[in-house]
């Protein structure tokens, strides 16, 4: 690489010393020299040679001096490192000029041995320089194209290349989203390819939104079916409360989304939900050649059953009592104990609620019906009519109520 340097300085004899000094590194081209008599003239040559790498200049100079240069260099949005010089023992403008930036400061008369050498040490640091800021964009070049396919956490670590901390397979404590469509097998079979590829797209855009938006990390998009883990591959001590405030987001999304595509002619089916929280095996599964950050065990497994229990349910969000438990301010109501599909033990289950819901009377009345059922109380049974009755749409209330009409009691129940 060839430096250019602007030497500023109205001395009439400096330019050819310097010149002389420097004629080998010049012929070989390591270095390149521009000459300016003052503080203006300098300003002036950097607007026509932006490529300067360093400045070397003189404190006393007419028109403008070289303190106040150098407080113009800094100002600058591309700062140029920069050498004073200064008469022997001039402390205190010596001090003033690296408190304003300079990198060093050399003394006149010139000692052109120490001049060398300094202007050698500060190539060395603009070199360095250049190359943080070169590996810096390449680093944000990299994440703004890595996050159109990414989690922004994943396309972080990718792109800071950070040797493959947090990418290894292991074991973590996660939670688990599993988002699906009702209908969506025969949405596909009867609506135009360019509808079904605007519909998908829009929707599936706005999920992972919201998901990066509660910092998830999307590991799984098959078709309809999002996979969304919290607490990988980054630390989320909250992550059972992010998860649930995620599903509440991702649920209202889904329903505005249903609701305007219905006004249109498509009957988008309601989005279920499924959460569970636990050890997993995360990583990259995906070998050398292909990245596939994904989460394996039984805690996924039990986070897609939960899902897919909502269709039996008739809820839209179903999560696992580990994740009730670990979330922060929790509000929902008890589904039952689920004999899931590969479970040996029964899986407590609640609906999350928001808010407003949750200090409904409704869910009071509820929770006292549901008291009843898990007791073996016979006033379960009447207790669930009454509030199907008042609240006859509330498919959870009504699913409890076939059951007690059909004869089961308590609170365990199998879902194919």
């Amino acid at each position: 690489m060839t430096a250019t340097i602007l030497f500023v300085d109205d001395e009439p004899d400096l330019e050819a010393l310097i010149l002389q000094k420097f004629r080998r590194q010049i012929r070989d081209g390591q270095l390149a020299l521009i000459f300016a008599r003052d503080g203006l003239e300098a300003l002036e040559s950097l607007e026509q040679n932006p490529h300067v790498d360093m400045v070397v200049s003189d404190i006393n100079m007419p028109r403008m001096d070289g303190l106040s240069l150098l407080a113009k260099l800094q100002e600058a949005e591309e700062k140029k490192s920069t050498i004073i010089v200064s008469a022997y023992g001039d402390m205190s403008n010596i001090r003033t000029a690296m408190n304003r930036g300079a990198f060093d400061f050399l003394t006149k008369p010139i000692d052109f041995a120490d001049l060398e050498a300094t202007i050698e040490k500060t190539i060395r640091h603009v070199e360095m320089l250049r190359d943080v800021r070169r590996r810096q964009l390449e680093a944000e070049r990299a994440h703004a194209s890595l996050s159109r396919f990414f989690s922004p956490e994943i396309a972080r670590r990718l792109a800071g290349d950070v040797d493959g901390d947090g990418m290894e397979v292991q074991w973590r404590d996660v939670a688990t989203l599993f988002t699906d469509i009702t209908g969506f097998t025969s949405l596909v079979e009867t609506a135009p390819p360019q509808t079904l590829g605007e519909l998908l797209n829009e929707y599936v855009g706005g999920m992972t939104e919201i998901v990066f938006a509660h910092e998830g990390t999307v590991a799984k998009i098959i078709g309809d079916a999002i996979q969304v883990l919290f607490n990988a591959p980054g630390d989320q001590p909250d992550y059972a409360t992010r998860a649930v405030a995620c599903a509440h987001a991702l649920d209202a999304w889904a329903e505005d989304f249903s609701a305007r595509w219905k006004a249109r002619g498509v009957n988008f089916g309601a989005t279920r939900i499924g959460a569970h929280a636990g050890p997993a095996l995360v990583g990259n599964f995906g070998g050398n050649r292909f990245f596939d950050y994904t989460a394996y065990g039984d805690t996924i497994n039990t986070a897609a059953r939960l899902e897919a229990a909502n269709k039996h349910l008739g809820t839209r969000i179903c999560v696992s009592a580990s994740v009730a438990k670990g979330a922060e301010n929790f509000h929902g109501r008890p589904v039952g104990d689920l004999m899931l599909r590969g479970r040996s033990e029964p899986l407590r289950a609640f609906e999350p609620l928001p808010q407003a819901k949750f200090e409904a009377p409704a869910t009071t009345q509820y929770a006292e019906a549901f008291a009843k059922m898990e007791a073996g109380d016979a006033a379960a049974m009447p207790a669930f009519a009454a509030l199907v009755g008042m609240h006859a749409d509330d498919p959870l209330a009504g699913f409890h109520l076939k059951r007690l009409l059909n004869g089961a009691k308590g609170t365990r129940m199998q879902l194919e």
